[in-house]
């Protein structure tokens, strides 16, 4: 059985989401505002010949008609970069300010991190972490093409991530203790991923749902641990499952100091709530303020994504 069926229950029109995950995924890039602007960036790709409409919700997301985001100068000069359309929510809903100390928890390859240091106007202090090695050299080299440099790269495990080397023992002025706030763009089973990556699901199963959801608990319980009170922590997943999306927050309410606040999807953007109950499971009321995205709502990938607060 295709495991997208299983989430027949949670759509208004199965056949429209099935039908949505066959299709390939439209090229869409992001422009980058630290070295340019929409207008210029796009005046660039009419120029070059490059056919684009912007997208109904956010003037500097742009789908190509026809080439890839690589094949002209803009992209070469960083004025340009790859992002799924669907991918530029989270560091929206986080909403990074100049100055701030943020926090992306799992970075690597960087389209997210990247994003971050623009709405940061690339001031303050990004620390982009990943625990794969080999990932990390795709993060480095986005952060220098797209002229990033308030990036910090570290190597950890983010469900152990230590502050130390930022705070406590060094005389370093920028040092801090704690993070203004955090992405937690979790690893999980993808199962959003299908229009860019067909063989998203030939591996699927359940056991792996589950055991990708116990990662997914302790990273978001690290992220806020390691945010001040008052500050905000985004999680998202390009997956479906419930076991990954509002288990996890349902495990995390219960076990830290944080609540669940409500934002608004940017106008234009169709999201459907979070799920409270999923087959034999209740979780906490409020993870109906989380946000699900469905292909065939915006002609996206699949994703979702919830906004905390940090209370203590």
């Amino acid at each position: 059985m295709n495991p997208l069926k299983r989430y027949a229950p949670l759509v208004d029109d199965e056949e429209a989401f099935l039908a949505a995950c066959e299709r390939p995924l439209p090229s869409v890039v992001r422009v980058n505002t630290i070295e340019t602007t929409v207008e210029r960036a796009r005046a660039a790709l009419d120029a070059e010949g490059v056919a684009y409409e912007p997208t109904d919700w956010h003037p500097g997301i742009l789908e190509l008609d026809e080439r890839g985001p690589g094949t002209s100068w803009p992209y070469y000069h960083g004025w340009l970069h790859g992002q799924e359309e669907v991918s530029s929510l989270p560091a929206i809903a986080l909403d990074p300010r100049p100055g701030d100390v943020v926090w992306d928890a799992c970075a690597a390859p960087g389209s997210k991190t990247t994003q971050l240091a623009a709405l940061m106007d690339d001031e303050g202090i990004l620390v982009g972490n990943d625990n794969n090695l080999g990932r990390l050299s795709a993060l480095r080299h986005n952060a220098e093409r797209l002229g990033v440099s308030n990036l910090v790269v570290t190597n950890q495990d983010a469900r152990n991530f230590s502050l130390k080397p930022f705070g406590e023992g060094t005389d370093d002025p920028a040092a801090f203790e704690a993070f203004d706030r955090a992405l937690v763009d979790a690893p999980c089973s993808c199962e959003g991923t299908i229009r860019k990556n067909p063989d998203a699901l030939d591996r699927w199963t359940m056991d792996h749902v589950h055991s990708v959801a116990g990662i997914q608990k302790g990273i978001l319980r690290r992220a806020v641990q390691a945010t001040r009170e008052g500050g905000t922590v985004v999680y998202s997943t390009c997956t479906f499952a419930p076991e990954e999306n509002e288990a996890v927050l349902d495990h995390v309410l219960d076990e830290e100091d944080c609540e669940l606040v409500e934002w608004d999807a940017p106008d234009g953007f169709e999201t459907a709530p979070g799920v409270a109950e999923w087959e034999d499971e209740e979780y906490d009321p409020s993870v109906e303020l989380a946000h699900r995205v469905y292909p065939h709502h915006n002609d996206t990938g699949g994703f979702f994504c919830a906004k905390l607060e940090v209370t203590a």
